[in-house]
């Protein structure tokens, strides 16, 4: 029989420069040192095939005829390589190095794996080529420097990286190649491998030419390159980028942008919390994150702290151990940083930084501030100071810290906790700036809000106002109450489009103008017509300045007007696209008023029309927004009918019936803003009213005098008697000499206002006015006159005429 090689060495050498391909014989063995497994390669190589041997002891495949118990291996070694002398299935002996790995399956079988390389052993031509192509089409940046550190190697890789060849960079320093403190710091290193003839490792994040702001990390290795002496006369460098796998990790870590877990509220204090315990345990043993307290401003101006020393209140903590042991300083108490501690450097620079237990600046701190406790216990090895900022303001800072994980931190660790504090940061910013233009908002609707109920007769009023509950922020719902000439009191509700600063200003922009309207006594169809026009020009004059307007200069805004005579008991209403009023009647019956449905304001080009309609004496009128309808459990018509039900059960005031409206109609905190304005209507009786029609002849003028001085008399007013007759006068005169018959005078009591009203009405359109009288002028000096002894006096337009009114304050007499 012929005989084997003994090893691989023996195999004839080839003459043709193409080697026996190289293949692999791998067996398993089970913990019995059976054969379970028997590759083909594993047959070429020991001529069985696999029948020959699965299932026999693998201690007959030994040359040296060694018992299975020299097979063994010491128990819980893992793995195990040598050389073993193999008998071939001729007889002949050849040895072979093997690999063999224990291996246990997931059902605890554990077994040997054992594999052989089998090989030529002769060089090829094709062994030189490989080493240089593996050098320059390595996927790594490859570089050679010299002893002077200047480049005489580069790679594909290092020529894509850096968008220049090789030719370009040859000769030049890592610094000159690209200008940047990261090849500074690398150049150092280069010259540090170069004298102690020990490998570095350079970690850090680079922006690429061309790439934008974008940064790029990469994991460097410095290696020394010696001649055949062993002297150090190169150095090699070797970049791994490690983007995509930061990438992985940073993904691993940071919360996803579809469902975020930095900022899902606008609470500063819970964004802090947030940010810890996202960080702990993933990527720090222990964080805390301290906010410095907002500028008194108000405004956030403040930039950068400067060098101390600077207090901050803990507002967010969180460890790897229970009960959070590394705090000195309590969540919600304030701890002050000391000068040139590496907080206050970290504030001031406007950077993190990555330090060691034994930096100096570290070593300082915990000496000066009893708040650095959490440095020396535990074990704590590496930190991490990085501040909170955005938009140019900083808001405190968060201290990353470890003592379980063995592995100091990394630029790559100090890269995402900059991502994750700079989400936080921005979060923080949200809620802050919310906050304030939340209490703005509110500040600024109470003001324009009505405070208390004017002093009328016409009405009992109550009314509520409850801001959203939500984070859309504070609305334009609006009220007033506006008492008007002759009795008479206006009732206006208004919700204006949008939420916010804007839209609050709006609303006062409205209610302005609806009481300056109300002033001259404009009828509710003509004043929507107004205020639509006012809309109108706000909105062009927003859209001028500022073409991304959140509420287009209130476009869209809703306005009910009703005006109510406790003389006549006519209610006068006019609506721009808001719910109709909702009336109870004495009786206890409960409808919806019918008002014709104007459009809302800012529309143009469309008419508002009036409804008019007579309220018995004692019925209820319920003025709201539809933030009372839009409750999230209901609809439209299941909620008039709870509003129904609670407007129609009897009760001693109108501030319980407000109360059970709510009650009834908000189950949750409300989606928008409610306002809601309920009036029981008065009725001013004969008794407290007279009319007289006057002949156009100006010796009527004592007989009204007359008339006046009778009724209060009967009235029990003697005493305001002779300023009330001087007003009658007056005005009488001005209507004869100026106006047009019919003329007629009206006296209004209004006993529970203790106000008494003097009206003088006639036919002629031309309203009145003041005017200075010369020293030597017969006239001109009544309607003077009127204004210096009435309260306040004004005219109002009928569809026909005009009157005359002056009131007067019975307070006193």
């Amino acid at each position: 029989m012929e005989r084997l090689p003994t090893s691989p060495g023996e195999y004839p050498e080839k003459t043709d420069a193409s080697p026996e391909p190289t293949y692999s014989a791998t067996a398993s063995i089970n913990d019995q040192g059976t054969v379970t497994e028997w590759s083909e390669g594993a047959s070429r190589l020991l001529g069985y095939a696999p029948s020959e041997v699965v299932g026999l002891p693998a201690a007959r495949l030994l040359a040296d005829g060694v018992t299975d118990t020299a097979w063994r291996i010491p128990a819980g070694q893992e793995r195990w390589s040598g050389t073993v002398a193999l008998r071939h299935r001729n007889g002949l002996r050849l040895e072979q190095a093997v690999l063999a790995h224990r291996w246990t399956s997931t059902g605890g079988t554990t077994k040997w794996s054992v594999v052989s390389a089998v090989t030529t052993a002769f060089r090829t031509p094709l062994d030189d080529a490989l080493n240089e192509w593996a050098f320059t089409q390595s996927p790594c940046l490859l570089a050679i420097f010299d002893a002077e550190l200047r480049l005489v190697r580069a790679n594909a890789g290092m020529e894509r990286t850096l968008s220049l060849t090789e030719a370009e960079m040859r000769g030049l320093r890592l610094p000159e190649i690209a200008p940047d403190p990261v090849s500074d710091d690398t150049e150092r290193s280069m010259r540090l491998t170069l004298e102690t003839g020990e490998p570095q490792n350079v970690h850090a994040f680079v922006r690429s030419p061309g790439a934008g702001t974008e940064k790029r990390g990469w994991a460097t290795s410095l290696a020394p390159l010696r001649d055949s002496g062993g002297r150090v006369v190169a150095v090699y460098l070797a970049a791994h980028d490690r983007t995509v796998i930061e990438a992985d990790r940073r993904e691993m870590l940071l919360p996803d942008h579809a469902d975020p877990v930095i900022g899902t509220t606008l609470d500063s204090a819970r964004t802090a919390q947030e940010l810890a315990d996202i960080a702990v345990p993933r990527l720090a043993d222990f964080a805390v994150v301290d906010l410095l307290e907002p500028s008194p401003r108000g405004d956030d101006s403040s930039s950068r702290p400067g060098a101390g020393p600077v207090a901050a209140r803990r507002t967010a903590a969180r460890s790897i151990l229970a009960g959070n042991t590394e705090v000195e300083v309590g969540v919600g108490e304030t701890t002050v940083y000391p000068p040139l501690s590496p907080p206050v450097e970290c504030l001031a620079a406007g950077r993190g930084a990555v330090y060691g237990r034994a930096d100096p600046g570290i070593a300082r701190w915990v000496a000066q501030d009893r708040g650095a406790a959490l440095i020396s216990g535990d074990g704590t090895h590496s930190m991490m100071v990085l501040p909170l900022h955005a938009d140019g303001i900083t808001f405190g800072l968060a201290f990353f810290s470890r003592h379980q994980h063995r592995e100091p931190f990394q630029p790559e660790d100090l890269w995402l906790a900059e991502e994750l504090t700079t989400r936080a940061a921005a979060g923080i910013h949200k809620a802050r700036r919310y906050t304030r233009e939340h209490t703005t908002t509110m500040t600024l609707q109470r003001s324009l809000l009505p405070h208390t109920m004017p002093t009328q007769a016409a009405l009992e009023i109550a009314s509520r106002y409850l801001p959203a509950g939500t984070g859309a922020g504070v609305g334009g719902d609006w009220f007033d109450v506006i008492p008007l000439s002759g009795a008479r009191v206006a009732l206006v509700v208004g919700d204006v489009v949008g939420h916010g600063i804007r839209a609050t200003a709006t609303m006062g922009r409205l209610r302005t103008a609806v009481r300056t309207l109300a002033d001259v006594d404009l009828p509710p169809d003509e004043l929507l017509t107004y205020l639509d026009d006012l809309i109108i020009h706000l909105s062009a004059d927003e859209a001028d300045q500022d073409a991304s307007a959140e509420a287009s200069g209130g476009i869209g805004t809703t306005c009910l007007y009703v005006v109510y005579d406790p003389v006549t008991r006519r209610c006068t209403v006019a609506r721009a696209g808001h719910p109709p009023p909702v009336v109870v009647s004495p009786e206890g019956s409960v409808y919806l008023l019918d008002v014709p449905a104007g459009p809302p304001l800012g529309l143009g080009g469309l008419p508002f029309e009036a409804a008019e309609v007579e309220l018995p004496e004692g019925s209820i009128l319920t003025l709201y927004t539809d933030g009372l309808l839009r409750a999230r459990d209901h609809d439209i018509d299941d909620a008039l009918d709870n509003m129904f039900e609670a407007l129609i059960r009897p009760a001693s005031t109108l501030e319980t019936v407000c109360d059970r409206v709510l009650t009834a109609m908000l189950t949750h905190p409300p989606e928008d803003d409610v306002a809601l304005l309920v009036a029981r209507t008065r009725a001013l009786h004969a008794d407290q009213v007279v009319v007289w029609d006057l002949p156009s002849d100006p010796s009527v003028v004592a007989q009204a005098r007359r008339y006046t001085n009778d009724q209060l008399t009967a009235w029990g007013l003697e005493e305001a008697g002779f300023v009330t007759e001087l007003v009658v006068s007056e005005l009488v005169t001005n209507a004869i000499r100026y106006g047009e018959p019919p003329i007629q005078l009206r006296l209004i009591h209004e006993s529970e206002n203790s106000t008494l009203i003097c009206e003088v009405s006639d036919a002629s359109s031309t309203a009145p006015h003041m005017r200075r009288a010369r020293i030597f002028d017969e006239g001109g000096r009544g309607l003077l006159l009127v204004a210096q002894l009435a309260q306040r006096w004004g005219t109002r337009h009928a569809p026909v005429g005009k009157t005359i009114w002056a009131e007067q304050s019975l307070v006193g007499f």
